[in-house]
């Protein structure tokens, strides 16, 4: 293996991953579960034009809400945004677009994009404009669906509260949320992580994420890393 210490990395090698204009999906649940560490280094680097897909915006200066509160998106796709005003605001200003998923559906489209599938059938929100609004319909066994569209992005960031060398993953208690399906949904999977621990050191029925899904692991600030190997 090229790298001694498997898939560890600093943050700025991963840095190089994010692009103006890409698309990027993260974790998180009103910011509960979204990478800070990888967030702050994408407004310091001056990204923009991002098409972000999650749970929501954050708040205004907590978890991707502070991308989005700089302006440095273009496109949400998000269950709601009523907990960051700012972003309700460049909505209504035409600043920015966004395209709203009841919840449950947006967490089933990312996890149809992280296991290959091109798109699942709903009947939610079948009578509401927002949600049905130029999207196909197909007619199954009599019934009428919506065909809403899989997820996938160019980079997926996840925070996790534990990491092995190989990318194998666990979250603390809440801040799991949507992050085992982001994970999955990356063309490339980055996961920002509390605490490293060695090989062998997580057990099997603990680990939440398999490592398969994520290609780069990144310490939290204070955080040891360089014995991983052992």
């Amino acid at each position: 293996m090229d790298n001694p210490f498997g898939k560890i990395t600093t943050l700025e090698h991963v840095m190089g991953f994010f692009n103006d204009g890409m698309t990027l999906m993260f974790g998180g649940f009103g910011g509960v579960g979204t990478p800070p560490e990888l967030i702050d280094a994408i407004l310091e680097k001056g990204i923009s034009k991002l098409t972000l897909i999650g749970n929501d915006t954050g708040f205004p200066h907590i978890g991707i809400g502070k991308l989005v509160s700089k302006e440095r998106a273009i496109k949400v796709i998000a269950s709601h945004i009523g907990s960051n005003p700012i972003a309700g605001k460049l909505m209504h200003e035409g600043r920015l677009a966004v395209e709203f998923s009841p919840q449950g559906i947006l967490a089933e489209r990312i996890r149809a994009g992280g296991v290959g599938l091109p798109a699942i059938l709903s009947d939610i929100g079948m009578d509401n404009e927002i949600v049905s609004s130029n999207k196909p319909h197909f007619l199954l066994n009599g019934k009428d669906f919506l065909v809403e569209s899989a997820l996938t992005a160019e980079v997926s960031i996840v925070f996790a509260k534990k990491a092995d060398p190989y990318g194998n993953l666990i979250y603390d208690k809440s801040a799991r949320n949507t992050n085992p399906l982001v994970a999955m949904a990356g063309d490339l999977t980055i996961a920002e992580v509390e605490e490293i621990v060695p090989l062998g050191s997580l057990h099997p029925d603990e680990i939440i994420t398999p490592g398969v899904f994520v290609d780069y692991v990144i310490p939290s600030k204070g955080v040891n890393w360089k014995w991983a190997w052992e």
